[in-house]
């Protein structure tokens, strides 16, 4: 029997109707020009060719008896495909703020735990950019999976069995028959033996482990690293970002209880552009992506006059997987990051979170050889789905200080375009999880020459997401123009720039007073959604309107 690891089944015993544990992408594909099939049957034989290239098509949940221990994985051997590939059609006139809108209402709902833990959207009636080759259409294709099945890297892999680097796809081999065992045939006695044996296993794994878990633990409670360690020329800055170390995070309105509304909303920026900035400042490229993020929170936040006097914390997953290792399941961990976002200046910001990326790393890799992705499960069905769920009715994440304000994840994709049923892929934006206390989850994707952002956030604490999309699009732009130009440097492309777009008025209230208000910018790119949700803004006390007319 295959049993899921401690780790997946415990995204299944947190899920909750606020809290789905499924993750997700939103592609947009263009159709060849000419092309007069049905996109829609084509994909769903296309997939069907295939299902026996990536385990997560096939397999599903089976439950132990009186759900004592973590369930089992099974064969599906009826995979009803019309059921998992459903199609859509957006009203006129099909732009990309509704195609947003709609996956985060199809992001909100949960997957059917009955059958194979996977759905996909093929979104029709999208409009075509007027840019587009000739004969060409768009079409949207949005993509869930649950959690328990499968984390970001191994989705790269679930990818890689969909589809195609060329628009003619390549020959599959039919599956080889193998005879397993149905579902019906394993009997109680049976089920519950083999629980028990699992457990047993599992207790003297853990047994063997304790002594260096313990001293693991003891490192991974310690305080988010500060900047302290602020490498480069800090200037007058210097001071201010010797930042001490932090338990918590503070408190912003993404510090909430969540409900089960999402919204989502999506922008790309050249990743050309993003590795000059890496390579001018000696910086990572995810640390490029966590300063364009602590940039845009901050505008975000200010505008709101929520932007809190201490730095925003990360939660940043890191990969536990093994160079080669494609097994379907879940190997992450996650390390905390300060976003210096209290640091005004864009580079100098940059560096803070040079610093303390730099910090948390290497605590990260001293320990993450010995985490654990298993651990005994005995009766852990029943108890963390009931704190999970108590935890959720008691409203505690509104009132506790957060472990972190944001989730940011950098997940590398494929350099060349790839293909579906022989259309191409222009966008890979991930849509993810976010949960009571963090309310917002930014998952990027490298594809083909792009960064692709994903936000997923509760709709209650974050409905005008749209304009942190744009403002995504102005850190990014102020970061770059910390770069000198040179076009002759080796291994530098220059700058490409997308069309001007005006930002979508903001009317959202403001959220907290006495605090900073962000540094204004334009903006010179696209974006690719719209928000909603007006209040009246409130009047900021005379101590606040001093302190944010000085930031």
């Amino acid at each position: 029997m295959d049993h899921l690891s401690g780790l997946d089944a415990a995204f299944l015993y947190l899920e909750t109707p606020e809290m789905p544990m499924h993750v997700g992408s939103l592609h947009l594909y263009e159709l060849p020009a000419g092309y007069e099939g049905d996109f829609v049957t084509d994909v769903r034989r296309h997939i069907a060719q295939r299902l026996h290239l990536a385990p997560v098509f096939r397999r599903k949940l089976l439950n132990m008896p009186f759900e004592l221990a973590n369930p089992v994985w099974v064969l599906d051997e009826d995979v009803d495909i019309e059921y998992h590939i459903r199609n859509t059609v957006l009203p006129v006139p099909g732009s990309r703020e509704q195609l947003d809108r709609l996956v985060g209402r199809l992001h909100s709902s949960l997957i059917d735990r009955s059958r194979p833990l996977w759905e996909f959207y093929i979104i029709e009636g999208l409009q075509t950019p007027a840019d587009a080759p000739a004969g060409t259409r768009h079409v949207g294709f949005y993509a869930k999976v649950h959690h328990a099945s499968l984390d970001g890297a191994s989705g790269v892999v679930l990818a890689n069995a969909m589809l195609d680097i060329s628009p003619m796809p390549r020959e599959v081999r039919a599956a080889r028959h193998r005879r397993t065992p149905s579902p019906d045939t394993y009997g109680i006695a049976e089920l519950a033996g083999a629980s028990l044996r699992h457990s047993a296993q599992q207790v003297v794994k853990l047994g063997r482990a304790l002594p260096t878990l313990a001293r693991t633990a003891a490192q991974l409670l310690r305080p988010a690293p500060g900047a302290a360690a602020l490498d480069g020329d800090g200037g007058a800055a210097r001071a201010r970002l010797k930042a001490p170390m932090q338990w918590f995070g503070p408190r912003t309105a993404l510090s909430a209880n969540v409900t089960n509304q999402r919204v989502f909303a999506s922008v790309s920026i050249p990743l050309a552009e993003a590795k000059r900035i890496a390579k001018a400042h000696g910086a990572s490229l995810n640390e490029v992506v966590l300063a364009i993020c602590s940039g845009a929170l901050r505008r975000h936040l200010g505008e709101a006059h929520d932007l809190p006097d201490e730095p925003l914390l990360a939660a940043v997953p890191v990969s536990l997987r093994e160079a080669g290792n494609t097994q379907m399941n879940t190997q992450a961990s996650m390390m905390r990051i300060s976003l210096a976002s209290d640091v005004a200046d864009p580079l100098e910001r940059l560096r803070a979170i040079h610093a303390a990326s730099a910090a948390a790393k290497s605590l990260t890799s001293s320990v993450k050889s010995v985490l654990p992705t298993d651990f005994p499960s005995l009766g852990a069905p029943w108890l963390i789905s009931g704190l999970a769920s108590l935890y959720g009715r008691s409203r505690l994440a509104d009132r506790l200080p957060p472990l972190a304000n944001v989730t940011i994840s950098n997940v590398p994709g494929s350099p060349v375009p790839l293909y579906l049923a022989g259309a191409r892929m222009l966008t890979y934006y991930p849509a993810s999880i976010v949960v009571h206390g963090v309310a917002l989850n930014i998952t990027v994707e490298s594809y083909a020459g792009s960064l692709d952002f994903g936000l997923t956030a509760c709709r209650r604490a974050l409905p005008d997401l749209a304009h942190l999309a744009h403002d995504m699009l102005v850190a990014h732009r102020e970061l770059l123009a910390t770069v000198k130009d040179d076009a002759s440097s080796p291994g530098v492309a220059p700058a490409a720039h997308a069309p001007t777009a005006k930002r979508p008025a903001r009317t959202a209230a403001p959220r907290k007073s006495g605090t900073k208000a962000a540094p204004n910018a334009q903006a010179k790119s696209k974006v690719n959604a719209k928000a909603t949700g007006a209040a009246k803004p409130r009047k900021l006390k005379a101590g606040a309107a001093r302190r944010a007319a000085a930031a």
